[in-house]
């Protein structure tokens, strides 16, 4: 499959998937004359990137993370401690400081606007 097959099948600009190459990710085949050449599971490893991508997963992690893949999940059972292990914890514990984090945000900006629901006239009063 070329790569305007592979970006049309996944959704998945050309340009992004070079970058997913570049960053090992993808590998196709190379024909003669250079034309990149992917295999039809290529459509559902790109479907799994960006799955990845979307919890917020570096490339650096996927990359680990790929061979590891049993579906749509990551299987570190074979060495529970092992590098991409250890990774996905300290990724773990980076989502959960952002939201920490983001929880302090919200609650300061709840409480800059808490006065504003006192003072403001009700929409319901008459015309």
């Amino acid at each position: 499959m070329k790569i305007g097959d592979l970006a049309e099948a996944t959704g998945v600009s050309t340009r992004l998937l070079r970058y997913y190459e570049e960053q090992g990710l993808l590998h196709p085949d190379r024909s003669a004359n250079g034309y990149r050449s992917y295999p039809h599971g290529a459509v559902e490893i790109v479907k799994q990137i960006r799955a990845l991508l979307h919890a917020g997963l570096p490339t650096e992690v996927i990359r680990c993370a790929l061979p590891c893949l049993d579906g749509h999940r990551i299987d570190v059972s074979e060495e529970p401690d092992g590098p991409l292990a250890t990774r996905l914890r300290e990724e773990l514990a980076n989502i959960d400081d952002r939201i920490r984090s983001l929880t302090r945000h919200r609650n300061m900006i709840s409480e800059y606007l808490a006065p504003l629901n006192h003072t403001r006239p009700s929409r319901l009063s008459g015309s």
